[in-house]
């Protein structure tokens, strides 16, 4: 569902974003609001997903959001947000792009940023339910099942494991003995 509801909206703001901006400054400013995605997943991965509410209702939300999906991680209906949660974020961060950057600048910053939580989507599915064949793959794949089955405080970065690399979550060192 998100490729049907987000690969339009992405080629759509590129194609305003390069009605707007020469093509190499369209380029740079998709590839930062790709990177600013790829901060954005961490923190909230690590900061608002594994949060953990004192109240009766809070609590209940965070299940609904993120715990069922450690709960029950090989289910495909809960490995992406739902369109109505995702559709109206989406509008509220292209406002806050163009309000920050600007009408020229904020199209091509948000397609960026819609671009990389769309590949983030589709790898975290890809992740549970594939045995991926590439090194990178391979390696992408293990961080985020150990996340889901060693340690669940650690490995936020789903598709930029680089984050956890900066901030100094991932993996713990296993040491053999003997």
């Amino acid at each position: 569902m998100p490729l049907f509801i987000f690969a339009p909206v992405i080629v759509a703001l590129g194609a305003i974003g390069l009605g707007r901006l020469p093509v190499w400054q369209a380029a740079v400013v998709f590839l930062g609001g790709y990177g600013l995605w790829t901060l954005a997943e961490y923190w909230i991965h690590r900061s608002i997903f594994h949060l953990e509410p004192k109240s009766r209702l809070g609590s209940r939300l965070h299940w609904i959001f993120h715990g069922v999906h450690h709960d029950h991680p090989s289910d495909p209906m809960r490995l992406v947000m739902p369109p109505v949660v995702t559709v109206p974020l989406a509008v509220g961060f292209l406002a806050l792009f163009v309000v920050a950057l600007g009408p020229a600048t904020g199209p091509a910053a948000a397609a960026g940023f819609f671009f990389g939580y769309l590949q983030y989507d589709m790898l975290h599915y890809t992740l549970h339910h594939t045995r991926p064949s590439s090194r990178v793959g391979r390696r992408l794949h293990e961080l985020h099942m150990r996340h889901h089955f060693e340690d669940d405080e650690r490995c936020f970065g789903v598709s930029a494991p680089w984050w956890d690399t900066i901030f100094r979550t991932g993996p713990r060192r296993t040491t053999k003995h003997g």
